[in-house]
């Protein structure tokens, strides 16, 4: 597994040389553009539109926009050295909370954490600390020149390091358009609403989902690889022309929910006699 980062991790006194390895992967399938006509892949330039002329990647600079067409330009190595003073730092743990404190929409990204060499000991030591007293590390560390909020947590033997955003990278829920107010449940309705939630509620499993479309498309382009003459069956569209009847939408799904979880019947001795 290919390490994107090694340092250490901190708590107190304690070091812990460390290797940060991604736990997750974009499975997107990519698809190339080409040209219709001849089907050759189309490449992109990087243009001036000021002086119409390709431009070279040695020749771009980085610069920070603070007002339209209003550019302070950032030196190359200006940037290189600020970047090595942040990652020369350790990852210090600041803090242990309750996982359960920190809202979803403030998770971004997971990485597995591994001990480097000599850092097994103090490893458990942590991962044990975490798992007796049923708290997470909060952490701050440098990722490709970007500092990030970490939390530091258990993930089944070993340890999981998850970058969070900041409070003001999360848009607030005000700004919003068109979220509804307050306003009067009729009882009936939320009765039955909760009756289809009971019915559909499940202990998560997530070998129970997958991306059905991520693997159609595969399919369709094996087909095409090997020549196959692809049909694509056409469903019928769901009619949302009318949903102001909830009670009615609700009942029918309940109805239908009762259907799939409805035990098969066992044959009786009769049953089975007259089989």
């Amino acid at each position: 597994m290919h390490t994107v980062w090694k340092g250490s991790i901190s708590f107190g006194l304690v070091t812990i040389p460390v290797k940060l390895h991604t736990a997750t992967e974009n499975k997107d399938i990519k698809l190339r553009q080409l040209h219709k006509k001849c089907h050759t892949p189309i490449n992109y330039k990087k243009v001036c539109p000021d002086c119409d002329e390709e431009v070279k990647n040695e020749d771009i600079v980085k610069a920070y926009e603070y007002a339209k067409n209003k550019f302070v330009v950032l030196d190359a190595e200006d940037l290189e050295q600020l970047k090595k003073e942040q990652e020369d730092k350790a990852v210090e743990i600041i803090d242990f909370v309750k996982l359960e404190e920190i809202d979803p929409i403030y998770f971004e990204k997971s990485y597995f954490l591994a001990p480097d060499s000599g850092g097994n000991k103090a490893y458990g030591l942590l991962r044990e600390g975490l798992v007796q007293s049923g708290k997470i590390g909060v952490a701050k560390i440098i990722i490709r020149s970007k500092e990030q909020l970490a939390i530091v947590r258990v993930y089944e033997n070993g340890l999981m390091m998850e970058t969070i955003h900041f409070p003001d990278e999360v848009r607030k829920m005000e700004d919003v358009p068109n979220v509804p107010q307050e306003q009067k449940i009729v009882k009936k309705e939320l009765d039955a609403a909760l009756m289809l939630i009971d019915q559909l509620t499940v202990s998560f499993d997530p070998d129970n989902y997958q991306d059905e479309y991520r693997h159609a498309l595969m399919d369709l382009i094996e087909k095409k690889k090997s020549g196959e003459e692809v049909v694509t069956t056409t469903e019928k569209a769901k009619d949302t022309s009318n949903v102001t009847d909830i009670m009615s939408a609700l009942q029918a799904s309940i109805d239908k929910t009762k259907k799939k979880k409805a035990p098969a019947k066992k044959k009786t001795a009769k049953t089975k006699k007259n089989a």
